[in-house]
């Protein structure tokens, strides 16, 4: 009888062992095979825009380099936090990621006294994409003829300029309250949901002009649709060879770039993150793909810079430096 128990008892125990070498391996076998399934990708703004354009464009190929597609869903709504509060709540899985950018990610603790989320704390740094500066461009039959003129219109007309731009806290806000705010001029900053619908309104004569990125601002500045005044960059654009900069007319040392990144919500597992990461850092040296992105007006960055735990530190200064710009100039969204 004791003999049988014994013999019952080890059966038990090597099934045991075996049942969990078994999930072991299940677990090992899962974890190399991520990703399993479609990925999705939140980005804050509705489609149309230069968030979403850029967003889409990239997703492109990192999907082909992991062997599964990224879906994009777009979630807008005050100037990004909305999309980035959505995913600072989501499953940290591996599966869902947020396309951040210098307003819900930079400029957001500054300009809101509530937040539903931290860009430091609540997120893991996946990848850098390039900079993309800003072309302010102006309806077509708009009085002013260059920025010097347009500065002189408003200062005139205090209650008749009317910016439109992607949502509160959006880089196209953002820019636009800076630049007017240091030109001592006073302007209407008309909200979007998103910087495709405010450049429609820009075409469409019913405001006056945006700060919009270049790889949207660029096909609509070819066909005659706006009329491109400056660019935020600190040089002029091969693409916009006759566009001056605020640097050289205006605003002696002015220079802004809208930055983005992909963020994993905190305690996404390293693996995940890392193999993302890897799939984008080789489409990066694609230089035919990154040559397509600088026809664009995009700015290349030096490699090391794209990176998550480079996107982390830069989040983190950011953070910082916004905090030190809404305190000098009162800008807040509250």
């Amino acid at each position: 009888m004791k003999h049988t128990f014994s013999l019952v008892r080890r059966t038990l125990l090597v099934s045991a062992v075996g049942l969990i070498a078994f999930a072991s391996t299940r677990l090992a076998m899962a974890q190399e095979a991520y990703p399993n399934k479609p990925i999705t990708w939140v980005v804050p703004f509705a489609a149309g825009g230069p968030t979403d354009a850029l967003a889409r464009h990239i997703a492109d190929r990192v999907a082909r380099e992991l062997g599964q597609p990224i879906v994009i869903d777009n979630s807008p709504g005050a100037g990004g936090t909305v999309g980035a509060a959505k995913v600072a709540k989501a499953k940290n899985d591996g599966y869902t990621f947020l396309v951040g950018h210098m307003g819900y990610m930079g400029a957001a603790p500054a300009l809101y006294k509530k937040l539903a989320y931290d860009p430091v704390k609540d997120f893991d740094g996946v990848f850098r994409f390039p900079d993309t500066p800003l072309v302010l461009m102006v309806r077509n039959n708009h009085p002013a003829k260059d920025m010097a003129g347009l500065i002189d219109y408003a200062k005139k007309n205090p209650d008749k300029v009317f910016i439109s731009n992607a949502g509160v806290g959006s880089s196209s806000h953002l820019i636009a309250a800076l630049v007017a705010s240091s030109a001592g001029v006073k302007v209407t900053m008309v909200p979007y949901k998103g910087a495709g619908p405010a450049l429609i309104d820009v075409i469409g004569g019913q405001v006056d002009g945006i700060f919009d990125q270049t790889n949207t601002a660029l096909p609509q500045i070819k066909e005659g649709k706006v009329r491109p005044l400056v660019v935020t960059s600190k040089v002029r654009l091969p693409q916009l060879k006759d566009v001056p900069t605020l640097n050289e007319t205006v605003m002696p040392g002015f220079e802004a770039s809208t930055w983005y990144g992909i963020y994993a919500p905190k305690g996404t597992p390293k693996a995940a993150v890392e193999k993302v990461q890897n799939a984008y850092l080789k489409v990066m040296k694609d230089k035919a793909y990154t040559g397509k992105m600088a026809e664009q007006a995009i700015q290349m960055l030096p490699p090391e810079q794209y990176t998550g735990e480079a996107l982390s530190k830069h989040t983190e200064s950011e953070v910082v430096r916004w905090r030190a710009v809404a305190a000098r100039s009162g800008l807040s969204l509250d």
